[in-house]
């Protein structure tokens, strides 16, 4: 019955001229994401996109809402522009749908077509009613809507809308290097990141034997839910075992977080300038821990010129995990393998680290040396998304 996929899409429409950009960055996308599944062709009208079926509705459907920039999706049965062919579509489409009342929704792009909108409402709506058992019309608060399309090609009728998951084509607005701990708040970051059109690589500083490879598994598998979202990336590992060894051997405790997190900046500036990356993306939260305040912030940002992206600093700790419980990471993240963040924790950190302190404390360290170690030693691993078609 549903002959194609209607495809909505929000933001790309406001783009002015670089519209085509947007849109056929979409469509590449959303190409991509179908790649396992038959050929199909995709035709671009009106700000949609419709997408041909091969009796695969649910398959195709699955798979693209997993891509950004999608509003929403609606399977849609097709009739000539022919009031009778119109009549028995949307009969079909209403027996598919659930529920006991409905009401009739005209759009007439096609002002060629002999009836108005409200004429053919009222026509369909009669038909359904005598032709349908235990169903009543109710236009103000009904279980599902028929909607109607009249196009010059011909009519598009449905009544399923499937909710997709907004923003924009992975890819728009450039690349942006995201630190991954293995917690449950950077996939989160990463997630919404890709959702504003970045298309990411991930960086994760591993500290074995400190940390278990399980804590490295964990990792690459919270990246392969998040490649489900934009096809395969890259995964850079950062060995970071003696770094934390020289700050806890050379620096004051109540800094060690501070400089950790400086220490890992300078790195993923590196990392972000071989991977051609705009902007750094942390899963900071404002006030979350020690290392979160707006001073410590302050003080963490010095040591690079990329701006660094934090796309929960508002969000409550509640929010995100919401948000992870639904992109598929939160269960990944809370495994019980400990990230190298973790350790070396002292039981009283700077909340108000003061610079000057934390640079004259540094100058113990051979900051550049140990740097220039970790980069030499980087693993760059290429990872695919945990369901086939991306």
């Amino acid at each position: 019955m549903y002959t194609s996929l209607l495809v909505r899409y929000g933001e790309i429409s406001l783009k002015g001229n670089n519209r085509p950009y947007f849109e056929d960055k979409l469509l590449d996308n959303m190409r991509r994401a179908l790649g396992d599944l038959p050929p199909r062709r995709m035709r671009k009208t009106f700000g949609r996109v419709f997408v041909d079926l091969h009796d695969d509705l649910e398959a195709v459907a699955r798979r693209l809402q997993r891509v950004f920039g999608i509003v929403s999706m609606s399977p849609v049965a097709t009739a000539p522009l022919e009031m009778e062919a119109i009549k028995k579509a949307a009969l079909a489409v209403l027996k598919d749908s659930p529920g006991t009342t409905f009401k009739v929704q005209t759009q007439r792009p096609n002002k060629r077509f002999p009836l108005a909108s409200p004429e053919v409402n009222r026509q369909l709506g009669a038909y359904l009613l005598t032709h349908s058992q235990g169903q009543k019309v109710d236009v103000h608060h009904p279980d599902r809507i028929i909607h109607v399309e009249i196009r010059d090609e011909g009519a598009y009728i449905y009544s399923r809308i499937i909710p997709g998951p907004g923003g924009l084509p992975v890819g728009v607005t450039g690349r942006g290097l995201l630190l991954i701990s293995g917690g449950i708040d950077s996939p989160v970051a990463g997630y919404m990141g890709m959702k504003r059109g970045l298309e990411l690589t991930a960086l994760h500083f591993h500290s074995f034997p400190f940390t278990s490879e399980r804590s490295k598994e964990k990792v690459i598998d919270l990246c392969r839910v998040l490649a489900g979202y934009s096809g395969p990336f890259r995964l850079v590992v950062a060995p970071f075992t003696n770094i934390q060894k020289a700050i806890r051997q050379h620096c004051p405790e109540e800094f060690y977080v501070t400089i950790m997190r400086r220490i890992m900046f300078r790195i993923a500036g590196a990392v972000a300038a071989k991977e051609e990356a705009l902007a750094i993306l942390t899963g900071e939260s404002l006030g979350q821990v020690a290392s979160q305040t707006l001073q410590s912030m302050a003080v963490i940002n010095k040591v690079v010129d990329l701006p660094v992206l934090r796309p929960l600093v508002a969000w409550d700790k509640s929010e995100i995990i919401e948000v992870a419980r639904r992109i598929g990471t939160y269960d990944i993240s809370i495994r019980p393998y400990e990230d190298c963040c973790t350790l070396f924790v002292p039981k009283h950190p700077a909340t108000k680290p003061p610079l000057a302190r934390v640079e004259a404390a540094e100058r113990n360290l051979a900051v550049a040396e140990l740097v220039e170690e970790c980069l030499a030693s980087l693993e760059i691993l290429t990872v695919e998304p945990e369901d086939t078609g991306l």
